[in-house]
């Protein structure tokens, strides 16, 4: 009897201690999870080709199925139908084959040059960068902070000379000024030689197994570049952090999966290595454009080079920690982006295939997307003050038809993103419709935009002024809800259009959140959270 009792005590004891480890191998593969998840998904293609045709089915039921109210508001709603539509096919386009993989020689190895671009950014951060880098697991290569302090005129500009000197690295002080980080890059390439090129922002910390990743691909002598994901490790610091990153793993997950197999990887402007005669084929980093990356990442297309995408996480930087610095991070991409069509079309020039093209071209239009949300989100609020109607149609005849589209579409995003994808990071997409299209209005006008480099610590301050137009869109949808019901009462277009208006504000909400004035509940990353030991 003793025996057994003893035996059973083991028993329990084991089965205890095979649940704690049980559980502490679950929290380690969740945390690793958390971090790549968003670059394993799969989506079945039966599933893609459905959702194309029912959004097809949606769009024409829409366009001639129903009555048409008013001209000018049908004309303007079918506009931005025809954009949706466009940039949904487009979507399920890319994501149709997220499988591809590159060839590559796991043995092949070329000297290279890394560069971390600095421009004032503090000690701290480049140095947590500048140490990895170091620690590099690879044979052959040099380093140099390319430090363009003394030309934006930052007071630390000497102290990242003494930086480099303590730390064993080479510094490139620029004294000549112009090209903004593109001219701080070719500054670099005319004082170096190795045949590729490693850049890296100030905050982006490389993973000692970079290289061996990313160089075994240059084995093909028409490699071009090659870029792997801009990983957030201060993604959960606050809210404006969480939107950023959530917004980002769209992009860097099924998009850059997808584009990789049309030979259509967008340059990002970090955590990518650059074969050197490529680079110098194009003219170096272009210096016509605030988003020089995405720029030669085109030209180096059109003139045959190939790209790939690596996706896996290889280095960890920052996002932005306040809401105006992601409101200028924002701006800068979108600006830079649009300048491929404005003054003039530069997507329909060079040698690209009909399928770099299109991603070229989904990728720019993206940045149309301001006009179209201000559009639809005015249709509303014509009705509440005019009664006036783009449709004549019953609220749940209409809602039959919108609902499975919508829904359906939203799946696919979050399948496709490993149902990662949130609805903060959809309402921060839309929400930055004023950003487009100041933009918009900066490219068509073809006014001179300032390069500027996004904070590296969080800013404190008042930025509700950036979500004025939000909180002026959910004022006027208020009042003209209560004008409406008085003139209409409950009536079908007075619901449908309420609906309308209220899903409009729900999504301008979590901008104006963002934007508000409160005490941020953590400070800087840099200052609180232990380095990542890589």
């Amino acid at each position: 009897m003793i025996n057994y009792l003893n035996q059973n005590e083991k028993y329990k004891k084991k089965k205890i201690e095979n649940k704690k480890i049980k559980n502490a191998n679950i929290e380690r593969m969740t945390v690793e999870d958390s971090e790549t998840i968003f670059l394993k998904a799969k989506v079945d293609k039966n599933l893609i080709a459905f959702t194309v045709l029912l959004t097809l089915i949606y769009f024409f039921t829409i366009t001639f199925a129903f009555e048409v109210g008013n001209i000018i508001l049908f004309t303007l709603l079918i506009l931005g139908e025809v954009f949706h539509v466009f940039q949904v096919i487009m979507y399920m386009y890319t994501i149709w084959d997220m499988e591809y993989e590159a060839p590559r020689k796991n043995d092949h190895v070329e000297p290279v040059d890394i560069f971390v671009t600095v421009a004032g950014e503090p000690l701290d951060i480049v140095e947590e960068t500048i140490l990895a880098i170091k620690n590099i697991d690879y044979p052959t290569f040099n380093v140099y902070i390319l430090n363009d302090g003394y030309v934006a005129k930052k007071e630390n500009w000497q102290e990242m000379e003494e930086l480099a000197e303590n730390l064993g690295v080479q510094c490139i002080t620029r004294k000549t000024p112009g090209g903004a980080k593109a001219g701080n890059i070719n500054n670099g390439m005319k004082n170096t030689h190795s045949p590729l090129i490693v850049v890296f922002d100030a905050d982006h910390v490389p993973h000692r197994d970079f290289l061996k990743k990313t160089v075994p691909y240059f084995f093909d002598k028409k490699v071009g570049f090659v870029q792997s994901p801009q990983y957030y490790k201060n993604y959960n610091l606050n809210y404006v952090t969480k939107s950023a990153w959530e917004q980002q793993q769209l992009f860097f997950g099924p998009i850059c999966r997808g584009k990789n197999r049309m030979n259509a990887t967008t340059m990002c402007g970090t955590n990518m290595v650059i074969r050197r005669q490529a680079m110098e084929e194009v003219g170096g980093m272009s210096e016509t454009s605030i988003a020089e990356d995405f720029l030669t990442g085109l030209l180096m297309h059109e003139r045959g080079w190939k790209s790939v995408y690596v996706a896996e996480i290889l280095a960890e930087g920052l996002a932005p920690e306040d809401f105006l610095s992601y409101f200028k991070q924002q701006f800068r991409w979108a600006r830079g982006a649009l300048d491929l069509v404005f003054p003039k079309n530069r997507i329909l020039e060079g040698n690209m295939t009909w399928r770099q093209r299109l991603q070229y071209f989904s990728s720019v239009s993206f940045y149309f997307s301001g006009t179209v949300v201000l559009m639809n989100a005015l249709i509303p609020t014509v009705y509440f003050f005019t009664g006036i109607v783009p449709l004549v149609t019953s609220t749940m005849v209409l809602a039959s038809i919108f609902l499975p589209y919508l829904f359906l579409t939203l799946y696919i995003l979050q399948k496709s993103s490993n149902f990662n994808f949130t609805f903060r990071a959809l309402t921060f997409s839309l929400g930055a419709f004023n950003i487009h299209l100041l933009a918009l209005w900066s490219a068509i006008s073809n006014k001179k935009a300032t390069f500027s480099i996004t904070p590296k610590k969080q800013v404190s301050g008042n930025f509700i002024r950036l979500a004025t137009p939000h909180i002026l869109y959910v004022l006027l949808v208020f009042i003209g809800i209560i004008y409406a019901f008085i003139r209409d009462g409950a009536t079908a277009s007075f619901i449908a259009n309420t609906s309308w208006g209220l899903l409009n504000i729900a999504v301008f909400i979590p901008t104006i959140y963002a934007a508000s004035p409160r005490k941020s509940p953590i400070s800087s990353l840099s200052e609180n959270i232990a380095i990542k030991k890589i």
